[in-house]
Order: C-alpha cells, then structure tokens, then sequence
C-alpha cells in the first residue's frame, strides 16, 4: 500500500526522501544537434551549472574535456540513432573538477518525429557504495543464521528471509501478505502481536522476548524450541513508519544450559542439605528414611532404602554368592504413588534372588540403570514378581545405586518413576550416585556406632590394626597390607586414639621381624599404647614408656611414630623412635618431610626422646606409613622417599583413592614385607554456635 496517496489527495507536501533523492538523480535532454533543451534542479546540484548557464549549450563543449569529446559525439549519435547506453564518464563540473558520473542514456522522440537524448545522471561514487550496501544488505538478509521480516503496519508479511521460512515451515509465497497468525506455528500469537504493535506505536524496540513451541524444520515434531524475537520500528527517509522489523533467533541451546544451570544449583544445594541432614543422627532407620525423603524431593516418585542385613546384625558384613537378605529400612513416594504399596515391609527380612535387579546392583557394586521398565525388568524388582500389579500403577524407569562405604556394599537405593514422564539418565544416575555416597558414610558411621566391633579375631587378624574411628576435625584413611611372599604374621600396625579436648592421637609402628613373636608385641605396644594415650601425656614420654616395654619383650625392637593432633588449631606434636619422618602435603599440594628429631628404635632403653611441634593448615594431610611402603632391595631409600612425595605432590584424589594410589605404584608384587598407612585430612574448624 502506497503510503503517499492519502498526503496527495489531502494536498499536503512532503520532503523529498525517497531511494532517486537519496542518489541526487539528474535529468537533462540533448537535441539532435547536441544541445541541451532541458536541464534539472539536480543536474545544477551535481555539476554546478544554472539551467540559464546550461540551456542551448552544447554539452560536449560544455560538460567534455577536449581529449573525452570524439567518444562522447560517437555515443550521442548511436543513442540518436536508437540504441540506449549506460556507464560511467568524466564530467567536467563548473568549479573545473571532474567528477565520475554514471549515466543511463536513451532516444527520445516527439509527436513531430524530432529525435532527442535523454540522459539520466548521479555521482558514480555515491551510487557504487549504494550498490555496496544494498548487495550487502540482501546478502544478509537472505543468508542470515537467524530468521528476518518485515511487516507492514497492518501487521502483514512484506519480506521474510530463508531462516524464517524454515522456522515457520512456510515459503515467502505462502507467508507475503499474511498476517502472523496465519503464519506462526503456534496456538496463540496475541503476545506477538501485541508486542509488534506497542513497538508501532513508541518507537522503542522490543528485546529478546522468548516464545516456546515446536518448529516444522525440527525432524522431531515434539521437541520445544525457544525463539528469542526482538522488534523494531521501521521509518523512511522522511520519518513516516512503514511497518516493524523482526529478528527471530533460535535460543534453545541456550535455554536448556540456562535452565540445566538452575537444575546443577538445585541439586548441588540438595547434597549440602543432605550432608546436613544425614549427618545430624547416629540412628540407622532415621538415616534411611532422611534418605528416602531426600530422594523423592528432587529425583524419583517413589524411593526406597534396602540395607543388607548383615550389616544390621554383624558389625563385620560379607556377602554371600547367591541371593541376598535384605531389610527395607524406608520407603516413601511423593506425591502418594501406588507404585509404593508394592515395596517390600519395612523392617523385615526379605531374600532377593540374584536376579533382582537390586542384588544385581548390591553384587557388583554398580549401578543399574533401566530407562525404560519392561515386563522382564518389572518382573525383577521386588522381592516377588509383580510385573503387572507395578504396570498398573505407571512404573516406567528404574534406578539402583549401591550404598558403598569405605569399599563395602551396605545395600542399595533404589529409585522409580511412575508420575514423572521422564525416564532416569546419566545426570540422574550421577546425582543418585553421590547422594547415596553421602548417606553410605553416614550409614556406616551408624552401624559402626550400633555394634562393637569383634576384638577376637582369628590370630592372623585379630592382630591387624581396627579400622581408624572417625574423629572431630578430621578425614582418616587406612591401609594395611600383608607381606606377598609369606604367610608369617608381620608387625606392621597403626591406631587412632581419642583424646581429651577433642584431640586426636595417629600412631604408626614397625615391629623388627615376623610370626607370632611380633605380632604379640604388635598386641602389647598397640594395648600399651592406648593405655598410655588415656593419661594425656607428650608424645615423648610416651614413647619413652613404649620403649621400656619393647625392653622386656621376645622382639628386641620396634620403631614407632606418635603424633598428637589438636584439629581446632591445627597444632600437632610428633616423637619418632627409629621411624621414617611422615609427609606433610599442604593444602596446596606441595608435599614435604616432616623435620622431627629422630630418636632411636624402641627396645633400647633409657633413651630420651624429643616431642617436635608443627602446625597443619585446614585442607592439608598427614600422612604416616611404614618402610615396606618405600624400602625396596635396590633403590635407595632417599629415592623412593622422592617417588613418594611426587606422587602425593598436588594429588587432588580422595583419602582412599590416595591410598589406593600409593600401594598400586610403590608396593611391588612379591613384596616380603607388610605395609601401614595412615592418612589424614584436616578439616575446617567451625566453632560450636553461641561460643
């Protein structure tokens, strides 16, 4: 619709502003003799010659240098003659510069057949860089990586791009002329609409507004799409609006990571309340039902907690071959799930045969993950089958993680979906996974609680170092391997031993020699060390009572290392008598000897020893071992000191891992003698509330 018409018929003038006035297009008309009868205001603008100045002149001479003036007459006569000629020529302008004109040059004729040129003329500069810009202008247009319109005020297509076209699954011929809702493949475009109108009507664009809907281009018709559209109000070059402007960009990637940002927060912020949650209580059943609760908050419809059993009634759990016996500890769903009446009775002892999906996860300590419940899978779940009664109650994806502590299977958290559309994936997987991590530590910091452990092992074990307890302000792991090449007894042997204030005893030993000889003085250093630790004496004077005992025993000496922590300041203190110096690594991971004074092995008598204090930062680790980690027959023991400060040097592993890690690369097959490694991890200090 031509905009103009109304202005015309009402007799009202507008300023020049169309695409001919922006170029300052000239007219002027050559007789046949070559003289010029007519001559426009924008002829006088672009060569500075007045229409008295110009009128009857000849242009050649006039316009032509002398040297240009044989092509132009060869040019007028063809054009005379009939044929039409375009490009560009020198113009000689009345200020003595020459300037490039372009020209489109035609005959003319009269009613009484005289024959004249038409010249049509603008500064070839001016219209080289309007070609410029329009080309390029169209270039993006039509190649833009997001969709483009234009839109008439009447809020009708005037140009669409290619992009935009596959957005809407409409051509340019189906969509020119239409309005948006004939157009857009959505059920309700009035917020569009209205946005395109309120930018008609302020002038102020309108940005990154998002609409969700499905898109024809999409090969799966199902799949959202997120489009971010901002507007814009189009005005010509004399300030009249023509329509609004529409870019339309497809957001979804975006959107999801925006929105699968939020998810991580929320899940991250879950584990830390469940960190909290879980390790508020030492009560094994409120563990497992906190569990459930947490799990059907932000993970599965329906949740349940299956302990095996043995962990509730023995302190020292194994797990047999075939089937299991497991006991529910909790159940819970959320919203109220009928998937739930079907779990087992909370409380009771159930056996799952071995191919339940929950014994499968149990048995090899790895999760089992169904996206997609079938009458096979819905058969295993349980400890009866009931595929039918669980396909009544919309049961479709399954998730089973173990709850593993301390490299024991305690049982498993098992997760379904029934109100969920959506099936369990590998971010579900992952999150379960460190969920039940979390509640597996504090599961066996229960059971542990709950049951004394057996002191009356059989000999070779009974006489093995007790799995460290947990202790305030700090993260203790342990280690103890048996010599490779014997079945004889060593006398390897650490402890960690409770002490007034909150403050932690580490001990680490070596009894010289093997076979029930040095294990019974293990037993009696380990007992007398204990004994000892109870009356709050320094490092040094413990020692020096150790020292005496070894004296008197069958085994003639022992080294010892004996290192009192004080984890709310991080102040330790540390004698020696014959042992290798521990390894402080810094929260930094820069890993260095600790420089204590080294006294001589127990067993000698009358030797004074010295206590070396030493602070520990938060984060940093202590780590106490015995020479079978290090000494080998042909390395020296100083080289094998630097292997093992390497390895602990910026290793950002867990304790275990870093146990793990030192006996894999320094513990050599065949070894003839045992290991003891003690590792520990300062924690932060938080002050108790009020104080």
């Amino acid at each position: 619709m031509d905009r103009s018409t109304g202005d015309e018929e009402r007799g009202v003038t507008t300023p020049p502003g169309g695409l001919l006035d922006l170029l300052g297009v000239a007219a002027t008309v050559l007789d046949s003799e070559g003289r010029i009868t007519l001559w426009s205001p924008e002829a006088e603008r672009l060569f500075g010659y007045s229409a008295a100045e110009a009128l009857g002149s000849p242009a050649a001479n006039l316009l032509i240098d002398p040297p240009n003036k044989p092509r132009v007459l060869e040019l007028f006569r063809r054009v005379l003659a009939g044929e039409s000629w375009a490009g560009g020529f020198p113009i000689r302008c009345k200020d003595g510069t020459v300037r490039q004109t372009e020209f489109r040059n035609v005959q003319l004729q009269d009613d009484q057949d005289h024959t004249y040129a038409l010249g049509i003329a603008s500064d070839q500069e001016q219209l080289r860089e309007l070609e410029t810009g329009l080309a390029l202008t169209s270039r993006l247009f039509h190649h833009a990586p997001f969709g483009l319109a234009v839109l008439d005020s009447d809020l009708r297509y005037m140009l669409v791009n290619p992009m935009l076209e596959k957005i809407h699954g409409k051509p340019a011929g189906e969509t020119v002329g239409r309005r948006p809702p004939e157009v857009i493949p959505l059920p309700d475009t009035t917020p569009i609409e209205a946005a395109m109108r309120q930018v008609l009507a302020t002038g102020e664009p309108l940005l990154n507004q998002l609409t969700f809907g499905t898109t024809p281009s999409d090969p799966d018709p199902h799949r959202e799409h997120a489009w971010s559209a901002s507007y814009y109000r189009l005005e010509d070059q004399r300030g009249r609006i023509v329509g609004v402007a529409v870019s339309v960009v497809d957001d979804t990637d975006r959107h999801r990571a925006s929105l699968e940002a939020t998810r991580i927060r929320k899940r991250l912020s879950t584990l830390a309340e469940a960190g909290m949650r879980l390790g508020a209580t030492l009560d094994l059943e409120r563990i497992a039902h906190e569990l459930a609760d947490i799990a059907v908050d932000d993970l599965a419809d329906v949740a349940a907690v299956d302990i095996l059993d043995v962990i509730v009634t023995a302190a020292d759990p194994t797990l047999p071959g075939r089937g299991e016996t497991f006991r529910p500890l909790a159940v819970a769903s959320r919203p109220p799930v009928d998937a739930a009446l079907v779990a087992d009775p909370v409380g009771e002892a159930v056996v799952y045969s071995a191919d339940r999906l929950v014994t499968q996860c149990v048995t090899t300590g790895r999760p089992v993950l169904v996206p997609r419940l079938t009458r096979e899978t819905l058969a295993r779940l349980g400890s009866k089958p009931r595929p039918e009664v669980l396909a009544r109650t919309g049961a479709h994806s399954y998730l089973a993680v173990p709850l593993s502590a301390h490299g024991s299977v305690l049982g498993a958290l098992t997760l379904l979906r029934a109100h969920d559309p959506h099936p369990f994936d590998q971010d579900d997987l992952a999150f379960a996974t460190e969920l039940a991590d979390r509640a597996a530590v504090c599961i066996d910091n229960a059971r542990w609680y709950r049951y004394e452990r057996n002191t009356a092992l059989v000999l070779q074990r009974s006489l093995l170092p007790r799995r460290a307890p947990d202790r305030p302000g700090l993260d203790i792991a342990t280690r103890y391997r048996p010599a490779d090449d014997t079945s004889e007894i060593g006398g390897d042997w650490y402890d960690v031993l409770p002490l007034p204030g909150g403050s932690t005893a580490l001990v680490i030993g070596d009894v010289m020699g093997s076979g029930v000889g040095a294990a019974a003085t293990m037993g009696q250093l380990r007992t007398a060390t204990r004994t000892l630790a109870r009356l709050n004496l320094p490092p040094a004077d413990v020692l020096a009572h150790l020292d005496a005992l070894t004296a008197g025993s069958e085994t003639s000496f022992a080294t010892c290392a004996y290192v009192v922590c004080h984890p709310a300041g991080g102040r330790c203190e540390i004698a020696t008598a014959g042992h290798l110096p521990p390894v402080l690594v810094r929260p930094d991971g820069t890993a260095e000897l600790v420089e204590a004074s080294p006294g001589p092995p127990l067993g000698l008598e009358g030797t004074a020893f010295t206590t070396h204090r030493f602070t520990l930062a938060p984060h940093s680790r202590l780590l106490l071992y015995t020479d079978g980690l290090v000494e080998t027959r042909t390395d020296a023991i100083d080289t094998r000191l630097q292997v093992l400060l390497g390895l602990l040097t910026g290793n950002p592993q867990g304790l275990e891992e870093t146990c793990d890690l030192l006996l894999e690369h320094l513990r050599h097959p065949g070894s003839s003698d045992d290991v003891a490694l003690l590792l520990a991890h300062l924690l932060p200090h938080h002050p108790p509330a009020g104080g």
